[in-house]
């Protein structure tokens, strides 16, 4: 079992720094006192299990707007009292206690403002950020519009060179044909001619 001294230096005054004190001991199951101590520190005495002591001195060290402990200076103390049923926070004068309250609540009230603020200008920046990507995002719509009617011209293109071959083909085709039948007539009359021409030689050389 320990007891230590502690004086917490810095903003720990009219910031609800022993409250925050009072909760890290309840959870510890550590005893003992936290008072204010004139101008500006807190003294506090605790008592318990060695590693609990030893959390407790850890945590007790707040750096979170309000409070801003600077420095904690540490005694440890031989004689271990048991004299704490729990942790206690020592109050001063109830007009005192009421200022500190409320300077508390002003300081949290001013901080909650500050943030809204950042908030609203986070939020105008974000907005600011979607406008223009909605702008590139209309433009890559215009680019990519603008590629389908280029890609539905060369589709048009095609067809029409295809349908031209096409066209072609059958052209060739009937040409071809009409070529065969122009060579067959034009070979029939060539056999015609040379078997006539047979026959008058044979007529001429008596073989008829």
């Amino acid at each position: 079992m320990k007891r230590v001294a502690i004086t917490a230096k810095g903003r720990v005054q009219k910031v609800g720094y022993r409250d925050e004190v009072e909760e890290i001991a309840r959870k510890l199951n550590v005893t003992g006192t936290v008072e204010n101590v004139k101008p500006y520190d807190v003294r506090i005495v605790a008592e318990g299990e060695d590693e609990h002591i030893d959390v407790f001195i850890k945590r007790i060290k707040i750096n979170k707007f309000p409070i801003d402990v600077e420095n904690v200076e540490v005694n440890f103390d031989d004689d271990f009292t048991g004299e704490f049923d729990y942790f206690e926070i020592k109050r001063g004068e109830w007009g005192e206690e009421i200022a500190e309250r409320l300077d508390t609540a002003g300081k949290l009230l001013y901080k909650s403002v500050e943030l809204g603020g950042e908030s609203v200008e986070i939020g105008k920046k974000m907005l600011e950020k979607q406008d223009s990507m909605l702008e590139k995002q209309d433009s890559m719509l215009g680019k990519q519009d603008s590629m389908l009617e280029k890609q539905d011209e060369t589709i048009g293109a095609v067809r029409e060179v295809s349908e031209r071959i096409d066209r072609g083909k059958e052209d060739i085709v009937t040409e071809i044909g009409s070529l065969r039948d122009d060579l067959r007539s034009y070979m029939e009359e060539k056999f015609t001619g040379i078997e006539q021409e047979l026959e008058a030689i044979k007529v001429k050389i008596g073989m008829v």
